[in-house]
């Protein structure tokens, strides 16, 4: 069965982590959707510097959950930063945490789940920066390469790629969480 996935991202997200996920699912013949703040391109950084510009399918604020099976959201310094002040993109996220929709994030994703009030009480994992940030906004945080609670799959960083894409397309799968 097709599915259709939204990739919440903007400037500065870290590239393996929308580029990986992005692939892995295409791979399962499904449809992915790059959506972003501005119409145009985004700019993936790279490691240590700026990495390829990157084609926004829609707008946050032209799409709805509705349209989608699930979301990813990919980390980077920059990335979550922005999308976390963003009302359409909160919105957007908070929807399918509404619905009971998978939801995948990585790195400093997080911290865009932590604004959209989704954490608490729910088991996850991230870049260690971010942790005292998920604990203080009431997730039970813990340091492994993957954690799965009820539709929301977390990892830490770009070497837990694997495992999360993995586990990503399991629950996307599974489908709605009740």
């Amino acid at each position: 069965m097709s599915k259709k996935i939204a990739i919440l991202a903007t400037h500065g997200f870290e590239e393996s982590e929308l580029k990986s996920p992005k692939e892995h699912l295409e791979q399962q013949g499904w449809i992915t959707h790059i959506v972003s703040l501005e119409p145009g391109t985004i700019k993936a950084w790279a490691d240590k510097d700026w990495g390829q510009e990157y084609i926004v399918d829609v707008i946050v604020d032209q799409v709805s959950a509705d349209d989608y099976d699930a979301l990813v959201i990919p980390g980077g310094v920059l990335n979550p930063d922005k999308l976390r002040v963003n009302d359409a993109a909160v919105s957007f996220v908070q929807a399918f945490f509404g619905q009971g929709k998978p939801v995948a994030a990585i790195c400093h994703g997080p911290q865009v789940l932590i604004n959209a009030g989704v954490v608490e009480g729910r088991r996850m994992t991230s870049v260690k920066a971010i942790s005292l940030d998920l604990i203080n906004a009431g997730a039970d945080w813990v340091d492994e390469e993957v954690i799965v609670d009820e539709g929301l799959v977390t990892s830490r960083t770009p070497e837990d790629l694997p495992a999360f894409n993995k586990k990503m397309v399991e629950e996307i799968s599974e489908g709605v969480h009740a």
